[in-house]
């Protein structure tokens, strides 16, 4: 009579997994994929201390903003960043806060915009690192505002796509996912046509060398 022999539970690559009687554990989970805590921001630091000359509107019922001061007279390149920091908040109201200006801002902006550029890269980097699907999905539809806000800044952007292209080549394959009716329209949001959307409109607006380096950081993108 035959003895079955007892598994044995091995690591992938290791002489044990050769072994007839061996099953390969599955590797752990990179994580790649999974969201990063944001910390508070700057942007919610100044607001708390009322050094931000914007507020709730509660004639909306807390569903637009209100601005102190004419957006024509505003510093932009001290407020604009401030706002674009924002972007990693998910609680009310900052978030509402900070997407609503910076839109407010990039209507009104005009010439205004182009120099503080440099100044809106780390807090988009940032805020689509954090890999959270609001926050990723709000960064992004502002992202295509900023470029289609005025002449030159999605050309004036390129140089900057290495910094921020790697988090959409990582879910650029995320489609709908249409399982669960009980979720939000905001959560049932495609990141991944977000993305392929995204990068349409930036190299539509980015000039002859758009191309050329949103392909070089995402291989497998193909205009449609």
């Amino acid at each position: 009579m035959s003895r079955t022999k007892k598994e044995v539970k091995a690591d992938g690559f290791t002489v044990k997994a050769l072994m007839r009687n061996s099953v390969v554990a599955r590797p752990p989970p990179t994580g790649v994929f999974k969201q990063r805590p944001s910390k508070p921001t700057a942007f919610r630091t100044y607001y708390e201390r009322r050094e931000l000359p914007i507020a709730v509107d509660h004639n909306s019922r807390g569903k637009n903003i209100a601005w102190k001061v004419d957006i024509e007279k505003l510093d932009y390149q001290y407020y604009l960043p401030l706002l674009f920091h924002g972007l990693c908040e998910t609680e009310y109201p900052y978030e509402l806060l900070a997407r609503q200006g910076i839109h407010d801002m990039l209507e009104r902006g005009g010439t205004k915009i182009l120099p503080v550029l440099p100044k809106l890269i780390i807090p988009i980097r940032n805020a689509m690192n954090t890999k959270n699907h609001q926050v990723m999905c709000s960064t992004l539809r502002i992202l295509q505002y900023l470029v289609m806000s005025t002449d030159d800044v999605g050309v004036a952007l390129v140089p900057y796509l290495k910094q921020i292209l790697p988090v959409f080549n990582l879910f650029k394959n995320k489609k709908r996912n249409l399982g669960d009716a009980i979720e939000s329209r905001r959560d049932r949001e495609s990141i991944g046509d977000l993305i392929e959307e995204t990068l349409e409109i930036l190299e539509h607006y980015g000039g002859p060398d758009a191309f050329k380096q949103i392909k070089s950081m995402i291989p497998t993108y193909s205009p449609a």
